[in-house]
Order: C-alpha cells, then structure tokens, then sequence
C-alpha cells in the first residue's frame, strides 16, 4: 500500500499535469474574481487592463483601459492608429464597448483622424442614446466632447505598405466581379447591369460556398482586440478596437464595433470576444451565439467550438476564432484556419498567461 506522502505527491503530480493539458488545449478556469481575457498576446494590454480592475475599477474602465494601452501600442499593426491602409493608404478605426451589468453599448466604425478608439465609443455610450456613430461625424463627436483630433491616423509604416502594394498592381484586394480601367481602376462591374439578369436576382453559389480568402486575411492584417474582464463585483464588461483589414475599400466597415460579431457580453450568462475574418463573422454574429449557448447550459469550450463550426459549414475557407468565458470565469476558445492564442490574467496567476488553441 502506497504511503500517505507518495499518494500526497501523486495527487500533486496529477493536478500540475491536467492543468498543463487544459492550457495547452486553451481552456482554463478561475473560481475567483477579477479576471481579464484578452483575444492574441497583447500582454501589455491585458496587463493594463489587470492593473485597474485589480484596484477595484469597474469591468467598463478596465476594457479602455487595456485597448486603450493595444491601441497606444499599435499592436500588430492592426490595433489604433498608423496600420492597415485602406485603399487610398488611409488608417481610419472601428471600436466598440458594451457593458455587460446594463447592456449599453457604444461603437464608433470608419472614425477618421481621432486616434482613440475604445474611449471614443465609450463617449458614444455615456453621451448619447446611440448605440453607433460612424466616419467623419463620429470624428467630430469625439472631438467635440473632448478627445484630442483632428489627427492624421496613417504612419510611415502604413503608407510604405501602401506603396508596395500600389506598385503590386493594387493586389490582392477585396473586389469581385469587376474590371478596372487600369490595374488599380477605377472598378466598373463585369456585367454592367448592377448584378441584374433581366429583373432576375442572380442565383447563389452551389451550398453557399465562396472563393479562397486566404490571401486576404491574415494574423497581421486582420487582428482585433477584443478583450472581456469580470470586475471584483462580478460586473461584465467587453471591448474591442481594430484599424480594421488591410487594403480594405474606403468605407469598409467590419465587424469590430459590431455588438455581438465582435463581441458580446452579458452579467447573468459571460461573455465573448472574436478576431479573425469580420466580413464573415459579421453574418454569422459568433459572440452573441457563444453567450446565448453558454445560457442554455453548454460550457464555453463547446459553445466556441459550435459558434465557429456554424461559420465553417457555409465558409470552409474562414479564418478566425473566438474566445469565450462564463460569469464564474471559465475560458476557452476555438479557431479555424490559424493557430489562435489568447491571454488570461486572473488572481491565482503571477502574471498574464497565454493560452494556444489548435484549429
């Protein structure tokens, strides 16, 4: 018979291995609050988002907290100001907040010359009885309620990228079924009837299936932050900022500041965050599926991996992922076309975690 100390150190060594296998398949929990989950490795976001709530900040202040810190930071070149041009090589920026305790969202989308995303949409939430403002007016709403502007949001980074792809041809970019007068255009439809057949809607595509766009989505040119925290009340809170995709059409909008695609949260039942291919998710609003299935009882591991299969079944050649966890800060997430990885602080860890997800 096995002594009371090797049974004491067996049961160590078989607690430390299952906690590694959870981490490893990136699924993880936390029976204590606050907690902050962030979509990528954007450990100094994550951090600065820690270091409020951790002081007794509510779940809001500690989501601008940490994308206002990823936007600072430019992180991937996707997040705040000087990435991602847009066709003309200009940088504009989508964000949205949501306040899980009241369901009040703010969200501003193609937003010029105003460089901070987070806390413009959360103006538009204190502010106004809106729930979204978009381009050059909700510029100067975030201006004329305090936020530094105007300001020119495109880098030497971003125009450079911009210029390389000038001299590609403009290629690849996002438009279909057109021909353009010379290789960048401007861009007149194949048919030259609008997508009319005599009157006659054009049919779909056999099972709903589109083209590859492997080409045009990518870990570094279609990143959102998309960043979830539970407050020492156990408040919920969400937000995301993007500079959206890269070599978008100018006023593409995607589906960063898009409540429930993007994000999603709710104090009785958790919260979600998204990043990857918005122009599909978007249809498909994952956030909002992930919560309202963790509601009905499915644990978040499951209910990411059923928001991300209700995409791929009509698009088998999406990219992206989702990150969920539940009120008592359970997490996990699942992907599709990447390695997808996320970052977890909570009170049991020394510091921000990151957790891999395999598609």
């Amino acid at each position: 018979m096995a002594s009371a100390g090797n049974l004491s150190i067996s049961l160590v060594f078989f607690f430390t291995l299952f906690s590694l296998v959870k981490g490893h398949e990136g699924i993880g929990s936390s029976g204590k609050y606050p907690i902050v989950v962030s979509t990528w490795p954007f450990v100094e976001a994550v951090r600065a988002a820690w270091k409020a709530v951790d002081k007794g900040f509510s779940a809001v202040d500690a989501v601008v907290e940490g994308c206002s810190a990823c936007e600072e930071l430019r992180c991937d070149g996707t997040v705040g100001p000087g990435g991602s041009p847009d066709e003309n090589g200009e940088t504009t920026l989508d964000a949205l907040l949501m306040n899980g305790a009241t369901m009040e969202v703010g969200a501003v989308a193609a937003m010029r010359y105003v460089k901070d995303g987070i806390k413009a949409a959360r103006l538009v939430m204190q502010y106004t009885e809106h729930t979204m403002l978009v381009g050059d007016r909700a510029s100067a709403f975030a201006i004329s309620m305090g936020l530094p502007g105007p300001t020119n949001l495109s880098s030497s980074e971003s125009l450079e990228k911009w210029t390389r792809w000038k001299e590609n041809n403009c290629q690849p970019n996002f438009r279909k079924n057109v021909i353009p007068v010379d290789s960048c255009g401007p861009y007149q439809p194949k048919d030259n009837n609008m997508g009319l057949n005599n009157g006659i809607c054009s049919e779909p595509k056999s099972m709903g299936i589109i083209e590859s766009r492997t080409s045009l989505v990518g870990p570094h040119n279609h990143d959102t932050i998309s960043m979830a925290v539970i407050d020492k009340m156990g408040h919920i809170a969400v937000g995301t900022s993007t500079n959206g995709a890269t070599f978008k059409i100018p006023g593409r909008v995607g589906d960063g500041p898009i409540v429930g695609s993007s994000a999603y949260a709710d104090d009785e039942v958790g919260a979600c965050g998204a990043t990857g291919d918005g122009d599909i998710m978007m249809r498909f609003l994952p956030c909002y599926q992930v919560v309202e299935s963790m509601r009905q009882g499915m644990e978040p591991k499951l209910a990411a991996k059923d928001a991300i299969s209700r995409i791929t079944r009509k698009f088998p050649d999406f990219t992206g992922a989702v990150v969920a966890i539940d009120k008592n800060g359970v997490h996990a997430g699942a992907c599709h076309g990447w390695t997808f990885q996320y970052s977890v602080r909570s009170p049991d860890m020394d510091d921000v975690e990151v957790f891999t997800v395999l598609p």
